[in-house]
């Protein structure tokens, strides 16, 4: 797959398809500690991603795989075996495409678009120092049907139509990425494409997702915490827990991190004035 990580496509034993980040990756083995971080709250959000797992590569595979590498600068990286991430496939690739980019005219139609409202509030919460990454696919519209992501009312949909739908993906830079910190520059985790925050006016158009990151219970927390495997960070303990706490007590800061974005070199939310913006929540 396409990435610093290097990560695989790899079918396991419960019939998915899972793209896998080794643990031995060419960027850090604590990126794969940050998209466990990062499912795990983006699932108690109720935000698109696809399902993920803690896959687990045996010797034996690695051995008589020779397509099993990385490339690492001008260097050939063998996988190890072991448990890694494995963010799970949205679709059966043999049989349906999925896109990481779509025309602007399809992109107005997607059917949970304002996911990516979420998202921003969720990447600026957890600073993500890429760019927001996505992935668009055809889903039937009644898997979507009484999520926050399907508008019926607004957008009449049969619920057995085909409809795009997207995913947010690869979460690997939150925290700063290895460094495992907060760096809270307006341009980073946004989206490439703004249209999508094209209907923003102002802080009711982050809603509902500023609530319930501001009203997060540290169980969520406690869940990402306790399925973190030990070899992904060799018993930095005291490292990991001063992270979560530090993004807990980050909750409130939200709404005026959503506000510092309109300071990127290209504003993305050029229709929410600048007297609102100043007017953060509180």
């Amino acid at each position: 797959m396409r990435g610093g990580a290097n990560s695989h496509l790899m079918l396991a034993d419960d019939d998915c398809y899972y793209v896998v980040k080794f643990r031995n990756n060419p960027q850090h083995s604590r990126v794969l500690i940050n998209e466990l971080i990062c499912y795990v709250l983006l699932e108690r959000l109720g935000l698109p991603t696809p399902g993920w797992s803690i896959v687990e590569v045996s010797p034996s595979l690695i051995e008589r795989d020779p397509q099993l590498v990385m490339e690492d600068s001008s260097r050939a990286l063998r996988c190890e075996p072991g448990l890694h991430f494995g963010s799970r496939y949205p679709v059966d690739p043999t049989r349906q495409a999925v896109y990481d980019y779509v025309p602007l005219s399809l992109l107005r139609m997607v059917v949970n678009l304002d996911a990516f409202l979420g998202m921003v509030c969720f990447d600026k919460w957890v600073s993500n120092a890429d760019g927001r990454q996505s992935i668009f696919f055809r889903d039937q519209a009644r898997r979507w049907v009484g999520s926050d992501a399907l508008d019926l009312e607004r957008r009449p949909i049969r619920p057995r139509s085909l409809v795009y739908v997207v995913n947010m993906i690869d979460h690997g830079f939150a925290f700063n990425a290895q460094h495992w910190d907060f760096s809270d520059t307006p341009e980073l985790g946004l989206y490439t494409r703004r249209e999508v925050y094209e209907e923003v006016r102002g802080y009711k158009d982050f809603e509902p997702w500023i609530s319930r990151i501001r009203n997060l219970s540290t169980d969520g927390l406690d869940e990402a915490y306790k399925q973190i495997p030990v070899s992904w960070h060799g018993g930095e303990w005291d490292r990991l827990e001063a992270l979560l706490e530090r993004l807990y007590n980050r909750r409130q800061d939200v709404p005026d991190l959503l506000a510092r974005s309109k300071q990127a070199e290209r504003d993305p939310f050029p229709n929410w004035s600048l007297a609102a913006a100043r007017g953060a929540q509180r």
